[in-house]
């Protein structure tokens, strides 16, 4: 195990630097150079020239590369010009709120999606089946924002049952720890601050769970199909072994596998930040943050923030592969 994860993040690295490359050549093709994109179209040259000073960018270009890829190896992602504050304690901020936002989307689409995909896989061509592919062909096409702005209007305006915005409702006495604010609740034992916070993440997560329950059910589906069909559930099944046990030691385990995959990328595009979701919702996420540093041009924001999610990204797939590993052990062997 510990050999599969040394040499997973070895074959990483060519990954983030090349990554870096490419963010590099980016930042010094913008439309008059990175001093005129902050600056805005009315700079002056004097104010251009002294951007430029500041930043490194009257060096070579390989100067000015290794000391972008030596920022990045130190974790310095520069200074928002939003905010002035360090781009990584604008992150560490922002983002145990993304985190729960989407581990809740991700625990909502993995627990109504697989047993869905499941159950419409054994009783194909049923109505559960016409009724799960059709359902997961409108949650894929139904636009994100259109989505969550229906269940503002009916749950949140109309009816009432859930906040409208926000992590927190103004005046909750709420103590902040970690920064995740349902986790702060139970550790502090302000349950009423924990619940308040999972009131607030039901319909952003419902809006964002969408995509990925429609991608899983249908993958989950298909994988079963064809899992059902292979010789050695047949065998099985006629050795007399009971159906519990088929299902979950031949059929699931073995279904599973590019689910785990769809999983683990799923994960990751809502880990880089529910821009719409946040913003309707106006939920003080990294994608809400995002969106606001794409208005002001915020470019030490925006490559910090690719950078990070590249990480996660990288993260992220070590434990889908460490996943692979323990349910299929073939894997620990090649």
């Amino acid at each position: 195990m510990l050999r599969l994860v040394v040499r997973r993040l070895l074959q990483l690295i060519p990954t983030l630097l090349g990554l870096s490359v490419l963010l590099f050549i980016w930042l010094n093709r913008l439309p008059g150079g990175p001093a005129s994109a902050i600056l805005g179209e009315r700079a002056t040259e004097a104010e251009v020239a002294r951007i430029n000073r500041a930043l490194g960018l009257d060096q070579p270009v390989y100067v000015q590369y290794g000391r972008f890829l030596k920022r990045i190896f130190e974790l310095d992602l520069g200074t928002s010009v939003q905010t002035g504050q360090p781009v990584w304690d604008e992150f560490a901020v922002r983002f145990p709120a993304t985190v729960e936002l989407s581990l809740m989307a991700m625990a909502i689409a993995i627990a109504v999606g697989i047993p869905l995909g499941y159950l419409a896989a054994k009783r194909r061509g049923g109505w559960l089946d016409v009724a799960a592919v059709s359902g997961s062909l409108v949650g894929i096409c139904i636009p994100v924002f259109f989505l969550a702005l229906i269940l503002k209007g009916i749950f949140a305006v109309n009816l009432g049952i859930f906040p409208s915005y926000g992590r927190l409702t103004t005046g909750i006495d709420a103590t902040s720890v970690t920064g995740f604010a349902v986790l702060d609740g139970i550790l502090t034992g302000e349950f009423d601050a924990s619940w308040d916070a999972i009131m607030h993440l039901v319909l952003p997560a419902v809006t964002l769970a969408s995509i990925p329950l429609a991608v899983i059910v249908r993958m989950t589906r298909a994988s079963v199909l064809e899992v059902l069909g292979e010789d050695y559930v047949r065998t099985a099944e006629s050795k007399g072994l009971q159906k519990r046990v088929v299902r979950a030691r031949h059929v699931l385990r073995n279904a599973m596998l590019p689910v785990i995959t769809a999983v683990g990328l799923l994960t990751g595009s809502l880990l880089s930040g529910a821009v719409l979701t946040e913003s309707v919702f106006s939920f003080n996420g990294i994608g809400n943050f995002i969106r606001t540093a794409i208005d002001a041009r915020d470019y030490p924001v925006l490559v910090g923030f690719i950078m990070f999610i590249a990480m996660m990204y990288v993260l992220i797939n070590l434990l889908v592969d460490l996943a692979y590993s323990l349910i299929d052990p073939r894997v620990r062997v090649h």
